[in-house]
Formats: C-alpha cells, sequence, structure tokens
C-alpha cells in the first residue's frame, strides 16, 4: 500500500504489536486484539521516540462537554448508548452513531474518537449505540437493536436534550451497514426518517465480488479474508447475503434520506461503498461522495493525527450541517 505518510506512521506502530489475524482467531480472543486507536494511543504515550524519530504527535481523543449513558428500551432487553454533548447550549441536532467490527468485535470504546469528534465539530449530541453482537447473537439481532434504538431516539430525542426535528444516523463499517438498513426499514413501517445517513466505508453487499477485495487483498487493518470470517460468525446460513438488511444495496433504496457516503482507497469495501451511493443516487436520493486515497478502512476516527481523516470528518459534518441548516430553516418559517 502506498500509504499517506502520518497514516504509514500508524500502521507501522500497529504491525509493531504482532498480533495473529483475525481470521484466525475465536471471537473472544479477535475483540482483545490490538487496533488503529491502540496504535495511535501508543505513539502518544511513546512521545520522547515519537519526537526522536521526527513524526508528528497524534493527538488523543478530543475532549467533549460531558458524557452520559442511557439505557433505551429494545425489543429483547434494554440497549446501552453513551451519548456525548459539545460544549454549546444551543438547540442541538442528534446523530445517531453505530461502531465498526463485523458485527463480532470492537465497541463503544474503540470507536470514541469519531463520536468525539462529530460531538464537537458538528456541534451535535452523538448518541453511540451498543447493539448486541454475534455469534452470541446473530442476525438479525444487530439489526433489531439498531432499529429499536434509531427509533426511541428519533421520537424522543428532546429526553437527551437534542433537537427531534434534525436527527441523523451514522455509521462506520458494519455500524454503516444498520444505519442504512435501519433507514430502510424505517421507510417500510411509515415511521420517522433521520433526515440524513453519514455512511463511512459501509458493508452494503455480503455478496462481494467486487475488484477492491481483489486490489486489498493484504490490507491493513482490515483485508478480504477477514470478511468470511465476520459473515460466518454473523449469519446462520450463507443464503442470508441475499437478504436486503444483510446486504442493503438489494433494497428498495428510493425515499432514503440524503447520503453521505465516505471510502477509503486501500479497503475490501470501498467497491461496494461506491455502489451503494451510485444506486442510492439512481434512486433518486440525494448523495455527496468521496473516496479518501493514501488511506485504508478504518482512517476516519484518526482526524488527529491523520490529515486525511480530518478532511473526511469536515467533509462528513458539512455535509451533516447542510441538512440540519436547511431542516431548522423549514421549520423556522
Amino acid at each position: 500500500m502506498n500509504l499517506d505518510s502520518d497514516m504509514q506512521g500508524i500502521i507501522d506502530q500497529f504491525m509493531k504489536f504482532d498480533a495473529p489475524p483475525i481470521e484466525n482467531l475465536s471471537p473472544e480472543n479477535a475483540r482483545n486484539s490490538p487496533t488503529l486507536k491502540n496504535a495511535v494511543e501508543e505513539m502518544a504515550a511513546n512521545s520522547a521516540l515519537t519526537r526522536t524519530l521526527n513524526v508528528a504527535m497524534p493527538a488523543l481523543p478530543e475532549p467533549v462537554e460531558n458524557i452520559r449513558h442511557i439505557l433505551i428500551p429494545g425489543g429483547k432487553a434494554d440497549i446501552l448508548a453513551r451519548v456525548y454533548y459539545p460544549n454549546t447550549d444551543e438547540n442541538l441536532p442528534v446523530i445517531i452513531y453505530f461502531h465498526g467490527g463485523g458485527w463480532v468485535i470492537a465497541n463503544l470504546d474503540v470507536y470514541e474518537p469519531s463520536c468525539r469528534a462529530l460531538c464537537n465539530a458538528a456541534k451535535a449530541i452523538v448518541v453511540s449505540v451498543a447493539y448486541r453482537q454475534a455469534p452470541e447473537h446473530k442476525y438479525p439481532a444487530a439489526v433489531e437493536d439498531a432499529y429499536a434504538a434509531a427509533n426511541w431516539i428519533l421520537n424522543n430525542a428532546a429526553q437527551i436534550g437534542g433537537d427531534e426535528t434534525r436527527v441523523a444516523i451514522a455509521g462506520e463499517s458494519a455500524g454503516g451497514n444498520l444505519a442504512t438498513v435501519t433507514c430502510q426499514i424505517i421507510k417500510e413501517n411509515g415511521g420517522k426518517m433521520p433526515v440524513a445517513q453519514l455512511l463511512v466505508y459501509p458493508v452494503t453487499d455480503a455478496r462481494g465480488g467486487y475488484s477492491s477485495y481483489g486490489e486489498n487483498l493484504d490490507s491493513i487493518p482490515l483485508k478480504t479474508s477477514m470478511m468470511p470470517w465476520f459473515f460466518k460468525h454473523y449469519l446462520e446460513t450463507d443464503a442470508q447475503k441475499q437478504e436486503k438488511y444483510v446486504s442493503p444495496i438489494l433494497g428498495d433504496l428510493s425515499g432514503l434520506p440524503p447520503a453521505i457516503v465516505i471510502t477509503a482507497e486501500f479497503d475490501p469495501l470501498r467497491g461496494e461503498g461506491e455502489a451503494y451511493a451510485q444506486k442510492l443516487a439512481d434512486a433518486g436520493v440525494s448523495v455527496k461522495a468521496q473516496r479518501y486515497d493514501g488511506v485504508p478502512h478504518e482512517f476516519f476516527g484518526l482526524a488527529g493525527a491523520v490529515g486525511k481523516a480530518k478532511d473526511a470528518l469536515g467533509f462528513a459534518v458539512a455535509g451533516l450541517q447542510m441538512v440540519f441548516e436547511l431542516k431548522a430553516d423549514r421549520v423556522s418559517s
């Protein structure tokens, strides 16, 4: 991979952890494998060496005004969510956020930098949802939790200090899948729809077959051989890959909210993310899509250390704020 220099430094640190390949681990062990967030933290902790190597000091996850935790009513059980507040007293928009990890690994902590950055940059409340994970809870458990959480937030945003007329939905990787699948379910049920969807390198087509899979056989941190491992644990059968709530590209995309789609050059998921953006546009959905070259999957949460991540955050926030402001203008008039 011909990575940008700031991204390369983080990948080099990540490789020093010498972790076994995810696809060779049990889900329990994989959940304790290092992440790019850990690599940035290690670089920050080792600041003397960082300066000696003349590498820019990475910023730690940025502070927010306040963090609280809430329980959201779910179909099977209550769902924990972490709520981030920016330093402002304005009538705040809300971003519902689903973390990545292939529906199997990762958690609220791993993706906290993305939530903090979105909270501050968008001046929005971010609600990060701890949906059930496979293989303990296979599909459609995560989808059910995502829909239940989003439906509650959309109709009760005022309870957490948010503006119920300006609620967007967002997610990275598997979380991007859950975000847009939730929009499809809300549309079919005639519910209250998010005003926008932010999809960061989303999983949209479990069938695979995109050229980006062949181009990123050995990409780090996500390589092509990891995707069958995730689906093996997430799904009961391969036949479920044909279902629209697993592969949202197979669904009817008309009538979905305006979309912001971000993809990365060195990512097996690049092809399906870009195909999904195109299908959304073909269905009449307003789409702002951007590929970031020189970076891999998982780059988005590294805005404090990677230039392209900061650019992507700005792109995402600009798209969200445009929708938030348009909605605010309509409500006030």
